[in-house]
C-alpha cells in the first residue's frame, strides 16, 4: 500500500508542477503577448491595405472624370472662340489645337511632339567649317 501511495503522489505532484509551469512561466505569457500583437498588427495592416486600395481606386476614378470634364471644357471653349471670333486668324487663336471627334474618347489631350533637330547649324560646327 505504501508503494500505491507514493506512486499517487508522483503522479498529483508531476500534475501538480506542469500546471505551475504551464501558468506561471513568463516567458510562457510573454510569447502569447507577442503572438496576440502580432496577430493584431496583422489585421491592421491588412485593413490599411484595403483602405489604400479603396482610396486609389476612388482617386482614379476622380481624375477619369477630371479628364473628361476637362476635355469637354476645351472642345467647348475650341467651339465657342471660333463662332464668337470669327476674325480672328488660326495662328492666334488660343484654341487652335482642337480635339478631332476621334481624338475625343482619347485620354490624352493633343501634344506637338518637339523635334530633335535645330532649325539651323548651331555654330559649333560652323566655324571649323569656315577654317578649312
Amino acid at each position: 500500500m505504501t508503494w500505491e501511495y507514493a506512486l499517487i503522489g508522483l503522479v498529483v505532484g508531476i500534475v501538480i508542477g506542469a500546471v505551475a509551469m504551464r501558468f506561471g512561466n513568463s516567458k510562457l505569457r510573454q510569447q502569447q503577448a507577442q503572438q496576440y500583437e502580432l496577430d493584431k498588427s496583422k489585421a491592421e495592416l491588412e485593413e490599411y491595405r484595403e483602405e489604400l486600395v479603396s482610396h486609389f481606386a476612388h482617386s482614379a476614378e476622380l481624375l477619369d472624370n477630371m479628364a473628361d470634364d476637362y476635355r469637354k471644357l476645351y472642345q467647348h471653349m475650341a467651339k465657342s472662340s471660333s463662332s464668337l471670333l470669327p476674325e480672328m486668324s488660326a495662328e492666334t487663336n488660343p484654341f487652335r489645337n482642337r480635339l478631332a471627334d476621334s481624338e475625343a474618347g482619347n485620354d490624352q489631350a493633343p501634344v506637338q511632339m518637339p523635334r530633335d533637330y535645330s532649325e539651323g547649324a548651331s555654330g559649333l560646327l560652323r566655324g571649323a567649317a569656315k577654317r578649312n
